[in-house]
C-alpha cells in the first residue's frame, strides 16, 4: 500500500483480483544454497508478504544466514491449525524482545509469535492496524480506526499502548486522519498522519503523543498525504509526503523532533526507507495520474551531514530489472542491500540481494507482493 491512494489501490487490485484464478498459491518451499552460510550475530531475517487487498494471502518467509537457505511460508506449516492462517494484507512486522509482531491490516489483527519459532502466542485485535514501535515493555500500534473506505467523513485515526507481558491494550489516544508510520524521541511518540481517506482534502500533520499522559500534546505541519518516519541518531525526523499524485510530487522532509521546524526539503521521491549506520537507503516509485506512469529512483543520504550522498544504490542492470521496488533493508553488520520486487501485485514477487557496494549476490521469488522486514538477532 506504498505507491497509490487508497482510491487507487482499491480499484488496481479488485481489477486484477477479477481475472486472476490460480496464478499464485501460497505454499512452503525451502530454497537452499542462494549464499554461503554466515556467523554473524544476526541468525537471519524475516520477509512479511502483503497479498493482495481481499485474497487472504499475507504469508510469511525467512532466509537463515547460517546455512543461506531461503524458507517460504513459514507461519502455515509451523501453525496449522489457524484458520486462514495469516489473513488479509501484512502491513508491518517487527521484533521485541522474544516476541515477533505481524500487523495484518485488512484482517484487523496484529498477530503475536514467539521469534525464533513463529509459533503464534496471541491474536490482537485492532481496526485497520498500520505500523509498530516499542519501548520500556510496551508496543505502540497505529490504527485507521474505521474500515476500508474512501469517505470524507472517515473518523479521525488512533494509536493504542499494548502490554508486551500481557499482550492488551491499556491506553489509546486519538491522533491525525490516517495514521501511518511512527518513531519515538526521548518520550515523545511521533506519528506520520495521511489523511488517505478523505482525499482530497489530505492531512498534513505529525501527530507529537507524550508518553507519560499519552495525550497528543501538538501537531507539526510537514506536507500532505505523510506516510514513512524515521528518527536518525541526531534528535532529527526524516518524514516522507507521497502528494497528491498529479500536481504535488511525492517528497522527503528534515524534522527537528524538538522544536518541529521544517529543516530541509529533499525534493526526492520516497516509498520506503531505512536507517542505517548513519545513511538512509531509500526508493521512490511514484504514481502520477497526469501521465498514469510509475517513476523509479533510488539514493542514500548522510544522516550526519543531512546530504544525499548517491544517488544510486544499485547497479543500472537491476534498477532496470526490478520492475515494482515494494521493500528495502540493509543488514546493519554487512550493510548487504535487500529489495523486493511486487511485480504486478497479482503474482509471486522477488526477494534481491546486493553487496553494500549494489552489486548483485542473489534473487528468489518471496510470496505474493514481499514487502517488509526484520532482522532475528541470536
Amino acid at each position: 500500500m506504498k505507491k497509490l491512494n487508497f482510491y487507487l489501490l482499491i480499484i488496481t487490485l479488485f481489477s486484477l483480483m477479477s481475472c486472476r484464478t490460480d496464478e499464485y498459491i501460497p505454499r512452503e518451499e525451502v530454497v537452499a544454497g542462494l549464499a554461503q552460510p554466515e556467523n554473524t550475530a544476526i541468525k537471519g531475517f524475516y520477509v512479511l508478504n502483503e497479498g493482495n487487498m481481499g485474497s487472504n494471502k499475507c504469508t510469511l518467509d525467512f532466509f537463515d544466514y547460517t546455512t543461506g537457505t531461503y524458507h517460504r511460508n513459514i507461519y502455515a506449516e509451523i501453525n496449522p491449525t489457524v484458520v486462514k492462517e495469516l489473513g488479509d494484507v501484512g502491513n508491518d512486522i517487527q521484533i521485541y524482545g522474544s516476541k515477533l509482531y505481524v500487523v495484518v491490516n485488512v484482517s484487523n489483527k496484529i498477530e503475536v509469535m514467539d521469534a525464533k519459532t513463529t509459533k503464534r502466542i496471541k491474536t490482537i485485535p485492532l481496526q485497520n492496524c498500520r505500523y509498530m514501535v516499542f519501548k520500556n515493555g510496551k508496543a505502540y500500534a497505529s490504527s485507521y480506526a474505521g474500515p476500508v473506505d474512501i469517505n470524507p467523513n472517515a473518523p479521525k485515526g488512533k494509536v493504542v499502548e499494548i502490554d508486551t507481558v500481557s499482550l492488551s491494550i491499556q491506553r489509546e489516544v486519538t491522533v491525525g486522519y490516517q495514521p501511518e508510520e511512527m518513531d519515538i524521541v526521548g518520550n515523545q511518540l511521533f506519528v506520520a498522519n495521511s489523511g488517505g481517506y478523505i482525499v482530497p482534502n489530505y492531512d498534513k500533520t505529525v501527530s507529537v503523543i507524550d508518553l507519560t499522559s499519552f495525550t497528543e500534546t501538538k501537531k507539526i505541519d510537514v506536507a500532505i498525504n505523510l506516510h514513512r518516519l524515521k528518527k536518525d541518531n541526531y534528535g532529527d525526523l526524516y518524514v516522507s509526503s507521497r502528494g497528491d499524485y498529479y500536481t504535488v510530487p511525492s517528497s522527503l522532509y528534515l524534522v527537528d523532533a524538538a522544536t518541529g521546524a521544517i529543516k530541509k526539503d529533499f525534493h526526492v521521491s520516497v516509498s520506503e526507507m531505512t536507517i542505517v549506520n548513519d545513511k538512509l537507503y531509500y526508493y521512490g516509485n511514484e504514481f502520477n495520474y497526469n501521465t498514469h506512469a510509475y517513476t523509479k529512483t533510488f539514493g542514500i543520504i548522510d544522516v550526519k551531514t543531512e546530504q544525499i550522498i548517491s544517488n544510486k544504490i544499485i547497479d543500472q542492470e537491476y534498477v532496470d530489472a526490478i520492475k515494482s521496488p515494494y521493500g528495502i533493508a540493509v543488514n546493519p553488520i554487512t550493510e548487504d542491500i535487500y529489495l523486493t520486487d511486487a511485480r504486478n501485485y497479482v503474482s509471486t514477487g522477488y526477494v534481491y540481494c546486493f553487496d553494500k557496494y549494489g552489486h548483485f549476490k542473489w534473487k528468489t521469488e518471496g510470496g505474493n507482493i514481499p514487502a517488509h522486514f526484520s532482522f532475528l538477532y541470536k
